[in-house]
């Protein structure tokens, strides 16, 4: 049914009702759901990061490597979250990153990085190689060498010292739509993120035949 799938960084609760009513998809209840009603365009400002769900990238999406299965994938990513500390960020706010808006977190990234960055490395022999396509379209993109050298080994160009969390909120926009929606994300968003905030679970995400993810499970992370 699912012929890709991610780790993503996926809230619940309030936050995550918004986010996804943001979107335009609930990627928990695997449906459609109505934006609010505010002065904007937003289906037009979302329609590129829709299919993807509210989410924070910790692992891109990939396919199955030969010879594993997702059973595999999720015990493997049980067993490391049951491992694993929470990360506790100084805040969480609305912000650009180039020409597109997210949230973006506060404060030190370090803990957060070494988070991803140990789920890359620890679940890395899940993912299929990238094809020779796969490549040349992530290339297009125009890549630094070291971006470069990151997809070659991990099939992603942005981990590691290349990694920054956020959850996306818009496709790419001119500066006066990035004005005019900062000033409705900033207050419409500020209720839910709250200071410090707790990246407490991680989620395996599943890509449909039509290009939409999926929240198949969530895994709290326990360790101490």
């Amino acid at each position: 049914m699912y012929h890709r799938y991610a780790i993503y960084y996926m809230p619940d609760g309030a936050l995550a009702a918004l986010g996804a009513a943001w979107l335009g998809w609930d990627a928990e209840a695997g449906q459609e759901v109505a934006h609010p009603d505010v002065a904007l365009d937003v289906a037009a400002l979302t329609e590129v990061p829709r299919k993807y769900g509210f989410h924070g990238t910790i692992k891109a999406p990939f396919r199955l490597a030969d010879g594993v299965t997702r059973g595999g994938l999720e015990a493997a990513l049980a067993g490391f979250c049951q491992q694993t500390c929470p990360v506790v960020l100084d805040g969480i706010n609305v912000s650009k990153i180039g020409s597109f808006l997210a949230l973006t977190p506060e404060g030190d990234p370090f803990l957060m990085r070494e988070l991803a960055r140990a789920v890359v490395c620890d679940l890395d022999r899940f993912r299929a190689p990238l094809s020779d396509a796969e490549i040349g379209k992530r290339r297009k993109n125009g890549l630094s060498k070291t971006q470069d050298e990151h997809l070659l080994a991990w099939g992603y160009p942005y981990v590691m010292d290349e990694f920054r969390f956020h959850m996306t909120l818009s496709g790419p926009l001119d500066v006066a739509d990035q004005a005019a929606a900062l000033a409705v994300l900033k207050p419409l968003f500020s209720p839910y993120l709250t200071e410090p905030f707790t990246i407490d679970s991680l989620c395996l995400a599943g890509e449909d035949a039509e290009g939409r993810f999926h929240l198949l499970r969530r895994y709290v992370l326990t360790g101490e």
